[in-house]
This record gives structure tokens, C-alpha cells and sequence, in this order.
């Protein structure tokens, strides 16, 4: 390798090796523009930032799509049938039944169901970021260790760690984290510790990036690329500087980009690199994306409606499907995204990446 070759690798390593572009990679998957909308957010105190008239479009086009993207990229993916025949088959109707005794005990297992979907979010944002972070690392040449491995995967959970243990309020009329499985007498005597807790991970989330930055540099791996760290510091910022109610907001929002950003790129790589295909990268986008919009609006305003159609309450249809849509797009993500050798996500990842990269089993989480 010639000393050219070499500056130029030593630079993408720590820029990291892009997808699309750098300024697309950072600012859409790597969630740069969410940290200018977030100081926004946060400067104003307020959520509705933007005319509620077009909240709900938004919502549809990027939250509510990326959750029927999992869904989307489950059914089209080549082989998802014959290896998850369970997931693909049985699973949906497990949920059609499991929102209908949801509805049939609003109280005693809806809301429990609310309270689980509401605890687990913040740990699936953590688990991309850590996902996400690991892939750019992989595809950049970064020889991740074991330990630093695990501590990228500690770091990344800070977050979640906060809005499990610190968060005394209910966030969206339920109780979450640590508040929804202590009994309440045990929260009681963990409550006064709350605050001081609260103040180590914020100090403990500042100084995460540089103290991984700091590792791996030293370390046999080599320093981290950039985007990695960003992804650990929007996912911070999305959970520390907004209130709980903005972070599950406007987080989804900011998450539901970056998902759907990095699926679209695996789904068209996917269907590029067929013998048969026939057509270019825009219009397996726009294939793609179309069809999560679709059966986003079909989970999330006709499928209530036909619950609400069998007699039961309005309210309650809409806050039960969307927290069952979650725990549905949480578990298909925990088999979608698996990194095994002779995937195919695993061939979109080491298409780019540097032959002296080792092999990773999964940036799990993702």
C-alpha cells in the first residue's frame, strides 16, 4: 500500500466508510440534522414546532413507515419464509390476538402492554445506535475488540439506563421502566436516589464518546470512526436534553429516518446485485418506500378503525395497536438484521469494507 493509499484509508477510518455520501450518511443515519432540530426543541420548550395540521403526515411518513418497513423487509427479503417460518406466518396472528385481549382488558393488560412497548423503545434506539455504530466500524476497517465491543454496547445504553431508572412520570398515560415493574413500595425507597443517578449518566453519557474515542485509539482496533459516535450522541441528546414526552415524540421521528434510510439501502443492494433485476436504484427506493407508506397507513389508522367497527372503544383501539405494532417491530428486527455468513446483509456490508476487516457475527441490536 502505497503512502497515498495509506492516508486516504487512515481518513475513511475515521470519517468512516459512507453508504450514500458522507453528508447524507451523517446527517441522515448518522441523525446529525435531528441534533439541529432537537436544539430547536429544546430552546423553544415546546414539541409543536411545526403546524399540528401537518404532524400526522410526518408521523405517517417517517415514523409510521419505518415500523412497517421492518415488516416490508421481512416479506421481501430472499429466504425470510423458509428460515423464519414462524415470524412470517404465525406471528402476525399472535398479535391480531393479542391486541384483541388487550382490548377485551384495556385495564388490567392493555395498559400493561402500553407499559412494556413504552420501556422497551428506549432500549431499541439504544440497541440501533450500538447496531449502527458497530456496521460503520466493520465497514471502515475499525478491528473492534471484545472489550471494545462492550463498551461501545454500555455507552450506547446510557439512555436507556436513564429513562429506566429516572423517569418518575408517566409518559403517554403509562408507567414505564423501572416505575411499571418495582412494586411500589420498592420505587418508593429507590426514588430518592433518582436524581443523583440521573446527574451520573448525564456526566457519564458526556463523556462516553470521548472515552471510547480514547480506547480504541489506543487499542489494537484503531479509533472509531466519527459517525459511529455521532449515532451514540444524537441518541443521547434525543433522551437527555428533550422531556420524556418530546423525546418519544420526536425521537421516533429522528429514529424512523434513520431506519428507514439504512433499510432502503440494504433492500436496493439486495435487488441489484440479482441476475434478473431490470431496473435502477431509484425505482427499488421508491418501490421499497411506497410500500411501507401503504401498510404504514394501513396499521396504524385502518386497522384501529376495524376494532373500533367490532365495538371497542376508539381510544383504546388506537393506543392498543400502536403498542402492539411496536413489540411486533422490535421482535422482527431482533431476526431481520442478523449478520450470519452467506446473508445478504452480510454481503452489502463487506461489499465496501476493507478486506483486512474481520468477520463480525452481528452488530446486534440493529
Amino acid at each position: 500500500m502505497s503512502q497515498a493509499d495509506a492516508s486516504h484509508f487512515s481518513v475513511t477510518r475515521l470519517t468512516g466508510r459512507s453508504f450514500i455520501h458522507p453528508l447524507f450518511d451523517y446527517l441522515v443515519i448518522g441523525g446529525g440534522i435531528s441534533l439541529i432540530a432537537t436544539i430547536v426543541i429544546w430552546q423553544s420548550g415546546r414539541s409543536d414546532i411545526v403546524p399540528m395540521a401537518v404532524v400526522p403526515l410526518i408521523l405517517l411518513l417517517s415514523n409510521s413507515a419505518h415500523f412497517a418497513a421492518s415488516t416490508v423487509r421481512l416479506y421481501t427479503k430472499r429466504g425470510s419464509f423458509e428460515a423464519l417460518p414462524f415470524l412470517t406466518m404465525a406471528f402476525p396472528c399472535v398479535c391480531l390476538l393479542l391486541i384483541a385481549l388487550c382490548l377485551a382488558w384495556p385495564l388490567r393488560l392493555g395498559m400493561n402492554l402500553q407499559s412494556l412497548y413504552l420501556t422497551w423503545s428506549p432500549y431499541h434506539y439504544a440497541a440501533q445506535a450500538y447496531g449502527l455504530a458497530v456496521m460503520y466500524a466493520y465497514r471502515s476497517g475499525c478491528l473492534l475488540t471484545t472489550s471494545d465491543k462492550r463498551l461501545l454496547f454500555w455507552c450506547a445504553m446510557i439512555p436507556f439506563l436513564r429513562m429506566f431508572f429516572c423517569i418518575q412520570d408517566t409518559v403517554l398515560g403509562a408507567d414505564i421502566g423501572l416505575a411499571w415493574i418495582a412494586p411500589s413500595s420498592l420505587y418508593r425507597l429507590f426514588e430518592p436516589y433518582q436524581a443523583g443517578l440521573d446527574r451520573m449518566l448525564l456526566i457519564a453519557a458526556c463523556a462516553a464518546p470521548l472515552v471510547l474515542l480514547i480506547k480504541t485509539w489506543r487499542s489494537s482496533s484503531g479509533a472509531i470512526p466519527m459517525i459511529s459516535l455521532l449515532m451514540l450522541v444524537t441518541n443521547t441528546v434525543w433522551f437527555f436534553a428533550l422531556e420524556p414526552i418530546n423525546a418519544f415524540v420526536w425521537a421516533t421521528v429522528f429514529h424512523g429516518l434513520q431506519y428507514l434510510a439504512i433499510v432502503v439501502i440494504f433492500h436496493v443492494r439486495d435487488r441489484l446485485s440479482e441476475p434478473t433485476n431490470r431496473h435502477g436504484k431509484l425505482y427499488h427506493a421508491l418501490w421499497f418506500y411506497g410500500w411501507c407508506v401503504l401498510l404504514a397507513y394501513a396499521l396504524f389508522f385502518c386497522l384501529p378503525q376495524a376494532y373500533q367497527m367490532l365495538g371497542f372503544g376508539v381510544d383504546e383501539s388506537v393506543w392498543v395497536v400502536i403498542a402492539a405494532i411496536n413489540v411486533h417491530h422490535f421482535i422482527v428486527d431482533g431476526y431481520i438484521w442478523r449478520l450470519k455468513k452467506g446473508d445478504s446483509n452480510r454481503q452489502v456490508v463487506d461489499s465496501s469494507a476493507p478486506a483486512a476487516a474481520p468477520r463480525v457475527s452481528s452488530p446486534a441490536g440493529l
